[in-house]
């Protein structure tokens, strides 16, 4: 097989190695086994990422930046009111167990198994993440919708906080089912939106 680096072959890694380490757990996943889901030769891995712990943090990046650009979609779709954008994306969080297996894995459970990454890695692409929904909570301040004496900072890292672990829930248990994801997004949606509005 060609050596030569692409941008398409790049992506053939990052999926094989987002369907491997979800199935088989970044922990006992073998770099050889990413080679052989993206038909490419072992050594290829090794052309674009230095090692396994490398290709976790790149795919991570690679995947929120997608998960980023498909919130500020939602968020365009949804217009309206700060509130109702929040509840848009508690959504679309939420969406990823049933739409994205997968990927929820791996943002739930499988990052948490490299202690390079949870302990070394800044993660610029989580923050980035984190500053969408922020920016969602200053705008509800400025109209007045939220509460102008909340911490936008720490009401967002509190937001996020349960959105992981209800999609880490729906990941564990299986049920992303249609009826659940939405059933938990408004529950959550009330629960926020009731505590961020001015009493």
């Amino acid at each position: 097989m060609s050596r030569e680096k692409t941008p398409e072959k790049r992506q053939r890694i990052l999926a094989a190695a987002l369907k491997v380490f979800a199935q088989r757990g970044f922990f006992n996943a073998k770099v050889s086994e990413v080679a052989r889901e993206a038909q490419v030769a072992d050594g290829t891995i090794y052309l674009y990422f230095k090692n396994k712990d490398d290709l976790l943090i790149n795919l991570f990046e690679d995947r929120m930046e997608f998960l980023i650009r498909r919130l500020h979609e939602e968020m365009e779709r949804e217009g309206g009111s700060a509130l109702g954008r929040i509840r848009r994306m508690i959504l679309a969080h939420l969406r990823i167990a049933e739409e994205w297996p997968d990927l929820a894995e791996f943002i739930t459970v499988e990052l948490r198994q490299s202690a390079k990454f949870v302990k070394e890695y800044e993660n610029p692409k989580f923050m980035e993440y984190l500053k969408v929904l922020r920016d969602l909570i200053e705008e509800g301040q400025r109209d007045g919708s939220v509460r102008a004496d909340l911490d936008a900072r720490a009401v967002a890292r509190a937001m996020f906080g349960a959105l992981d672990e209800q999609l880490l829930a729906l990941t564990l248990t299986g049920r992303a089912r249609a009826q659940e994801v939405p059933r938990a997004a408004e529950q959550l949606g009330d629960l926020f939106c009731a505590g961020i509005q001015p009493r």
